[in-house]
């Protein structure tokens, strides 16, 4: 599965948020931000690298998602941190904390989703 350009992002977050669209629904659903060709287009890209499918009805498809958010967060995510974060959580977390992204509330909270795994 190859990451997407952030155009391709966008249009996926929209058929994820939808789970069914036709083009028009796509757009609709970006504000009408994006022409419908470029739309278009890049749905078709989407499809050829194996991320959306479609259902024929006439001349007009509906498009659906084959790869999940969540399957695709993984990937982003597992790829990140091996490229930046040295394959390290604790690295990529200790990195959110200096940037003051995370709280030390939010960190709690994260230590006990993890002691109540145990």
């Amino acid at each position: 599965m190859e990451k997407l350009t952030n155009k391709e992002e966008e249009i996926m977050q929209a058929i994820w948020k939808l789970k069914k669209a036709f083009a028009k629904e796509v757009q609709a659903e970006l504000n009408n931000t994006i022409h419908y060709n470029t739309v278009s287009t890049i749905i078709r890209n989407l499809e050829e690298k194996g991320y959306v499918d479609h259902q024929a009805f006439g001349k007009t498809h509906q498009y659906f998602p084959i790869v999940t958010k969540e399957e695709y967060r993984s990937l982003f995510v597992n790829k990140a941190m091996t490229q930046y974060f040295n394959n390290s959580y604790k690295n990529m977390v200790s990195f959110f904390a200096k940037e003051e992204k995370i709280t030390a509330d939010e960190l709690r909270e994260i230590l006990k989703v993890i002691e109540e795994k145990k």
